[in-house]
């Protein structure tokens, strides 16, 4: 095999033989280093050597890009690898891997808290309600959107102010300030925002694609949770027995019957909010008066549907699979009662008591008929208090309707509404 000491215009004037497909220049200063000349005209630098016995062959690089002593350089670089028993080739794919490992950490690194929010609402979206998963909007939204009910601007939610943070940028220090300025101006929406941070926090902690990048203790370290707004209890946000009969009057003069029997059936189970909303008329058995509920904390119960919320249920109407329907929202189902009930407790003369009110309502009024403090729970959906509770009671149904009709009954009373349940029982039969 000839070797002539390259120059440029050897390599310049180097061309394929006629009739051959490649034909190639070979090195007299560095071995190995060849010049491949190709029967469309295409020229490139190589490498050829021995490894184990056997020819291997690399590509270097195109004259073009490449000077002559560039290519002498890298030539005695891969002899050096196989003079050491190595695989120039795995050497390249290794540092290839090397170098595009690099790559993507300094990408990873530099991932911000805007650019994983989305993907952890989209990764957990499924598992919340509706209003869970609204919450994550508002309290991250950037702001400046036109409000529904009002010609004045939406503002940035607490959250909003993190988005342009690098993750490793998250630490104890800057959440802690960002703590301190958002209690100042909105204590119960930092809480909040704090709690959402915290559970995107674990959450990014366990993906691939965002582990570690956050520093630990990032909202556990004292700073931090000193800095968290102490939220307590809403006091009187619960209705009291004697506002009972002004409530339901009020109440059941709602125009929507829909939304008036929703806001009943929050107050006569203690259900939350979506578990309610989210009620389908296949979860709706009135042969045996029960109602399965999509429980946030056990994935669903069966309570029972005491008679006078059953007589209200079988009067709606049956648009679709949803029990408290709605003709105008996106999902078919009732979205925001909380204007009507508002409305309806200022008719009324009542101070204000949220849905999550008629929840504690329930609770509070089972006390009157000594309802066991376990029975109203179960009703409820709140976990095991003690460890009898947890371990060696289980309640058939019909216990828990003797207890449930017994404060429906009494609550009525209150109330001053004349109801025959068995009357109502009756037609709910024949009408199965």
């Amino acid at each position: 095999m000839a070797k002539v000491k390259f120059t440029a215009g050897k390599v310049e004037g180097f061309e394929c033989e006629p009739e051959k497909v490649q034909s190639f220049l070979w090195d007299a200063v560095s071995p190995g280093l060849g010049l491949r000349a190709t029967s469309s005209g295409a020229k490139s630098y190589i490498f050829q050597g021995k490894l184990d016995g056997k020819a291997i062959r690399i590509t270097i690089g195109d004259p073009r890009t490449w000077s002559i002593a560039e290519a002498q350089t890298e030539a005695r670089r891969l002899k050096v690898l196989i003079d050491d028993n190595k695989d120039p080739r795995l050497v390249r794919q290794d540092e290839t891997a090397e170098r595009e490992a690099k790559q993507a950490e300094i990408k990873r690194q530099g991932l911000t808290f805007g650019d994983a929010w989305p993907e952890y609402l989209k990764a957990n979206k499924a598992k919340w309600s509706d209003l869970h998963y609204h919450d994550h909007l508002k309290l991250s939204g950037k702001g400046g959107e036109p409000r529904k009910r009002s010609s004045k601007l939406t503002t940035a939610g607490p959250l909003a102010l993190l988005m342009p943070l690098q993750l490793p940028e998250l630490t104890s220090d800057r959440i802690a300030v960002w703590l301190q300025k958002e209690s100042a101006k909105r204590p119960t929406s930092a809480a909040q925002s704090y709690r959402l941070l915290r559970a995107f926090i674990r959450w990014a902690d366990g993906e691939k694609e965002y582990s570690g990048l956050i520093p630990s203790e990032a909202y556990s370290a004292r700073k931090v949770r000193d800095a968290v707004p102490k939220t307590q209890a809403k006091k009187n946000d619960c209705l009291q027995r004697e506002q009972l009969p002004v409530w339901f009057e009020s109440v059941r003069k709602i125009p929507n019957p829909v939304i008036s029997a929703y806001l009943q059936a929050l107050l006569l189970t203690g259900a939350r909010r979506e578990e309610m909303a989210a009620l389908k008329w296949d979860d709706v058995d009135f042969q045996w008066r029960s109602l399965t509920i999509r429980d946030k904390v056990e994935g669903k119960r069966i309570i029972p549907l005491p008679p006078y919320l059953a007589s209200q249920l079988s009067m709606l109407p049956r648009r679709n699979q949803w029990v408290f329907s709605s003709p105008t929202a996106a999902d078919g189902k009732i979205a925001e009662p909380r204007i009507a009930h508002n409305d309806a407790l200022t008719a009324a003369g009542l101070p204000h008591v949220t849905l999550h009110g008629l929840r504690r309502s329930f609770g509070t009024l089972c006390e009157w008929v000594e309802m066991p403090a376990g029975i109203s729970a179960q009703i409820m959906g709140h976990k095991p208090s003690a460890l009898a509770e947890k371990h060696y009671r289980e309640r058939p149904l019909d216990l828990l309707r003797m207890w449930h009709d017994k404060v429906e009954a009494w609550m009525l009373e209150q109330a001053g509404i004349k109801f025959d349940a068995e009357q109502a029982n009756q037609g709910l039969r024949i009408a199965k």
